[in-house]
């Protein structure tokens, strides 16, 4: 049997990169899955990448109630219920330093990569219920580990999901709902091209360099290398896991 067989999984941030590819292998592992995000278009190539009638998608804001009661709903009436929710939504923010950096730009940051999360276990815990668990896991960052001098917005948020979810975890625990983060280290997807050109604009390969120069395996993850971990917390392989933080990191923080 494959691994999330019968099992119905929603996914925040489903048009990017890490959660398009999480869409696809979670298909391909027999779960019906519901891709959540903001663009439309991206959503449907997210879906039609997939290659499979068991991916749909849904636009909706992560950051309110409205959008993740509304994403819960639309699994639940489309596949019959809620199993695996993966709060993967999240944004960069800006790359200043903290003197100069703006409040409404950090507000937004904070509501999207740490409310949203915060909103998404209150509509996704009462639809687990109903099935007698499942797993809940947010995106983190290895700078939700250490300190990440010109992304303070983003730090801080990543740092933030780490409490939330060691709370929810055992707040849930009696319900059988597992509540996990996945840390990745720097990821070939959109927004490391961001936070690269955001911090030298003129030379953001030079930036990829020295990042990888300071990763022990030498490379940047690929979006399957943080899929697969998703994988293994989504299904009953990892029953028993709890209240965790997954780095998937090349040894960066050994």
């Amino acid at each position: 049997m494959s691994r999330l067989e019968n099992k119905v999984a929603i996914i925040t941030g489903g048009a990017g990169g890490i959660g398009k590819v999480a869409g696809k292998i979670f298909a391909e592992e027999g779960a019906d899955v519901l891709l959540v995000d903001i663009d439309e278009q991206m959503l449907k190539a997210a879906c039609e990448e997939a290659g499979s009638n068991r991916v749909s998608y849904l636009v909706a804001d992560v950051s309110t109630m409205e959008g993740n009661q509304a994403m819960v709903d639309a699994a639940t009436e489309r596949y019959g219920g809620l199993d695996v929710f993966m709060a993967n939504a999240g944004i960069e923010g800006d790359m200043v330093g903290i003197l100069d950096y703006d409040e409404d730009r950090f507000d937004q940051v904070m509501s999207v990569n740490v409310k949203g999360p915060f909103l998404a276990l209150k509509a996704a815990v009462p639809a687990m219920q109903k099935r007698g668990g499942g797993s809940f896991v947010i995106t983190s960052s290895i700078a939700g580990l250490k300190g990440a001098p010109g992304l303070s917005a983003y730090g801080t948020s990543k740092h933030a999901v780490i409490g939330l979810m060691r709370g929810a975890a055992r707040e849930f625990a009696d319900f059988a709902i597992r509540v996990n983060t996945v840390n990745p280290s720097p990821v070939e997807t959109r927004m490391m091209r961001s936070i690269e050109s955001g911090i030298s604009p003129d030379s953001p390969e030079d930036v990829k360099s020295r990042m990888v120069d300071s990763i022990p395996l030498k490379r940047y993850a690929e979006a399957e290398d943080i899929a697969k971990l998703m994988l293994f917390l989504a299904s009953d392989d990892s029953q028993f896991i709890t209240g965790s933080v997954y780095s998937v990191d090349g040894g960066s923080n050994a």
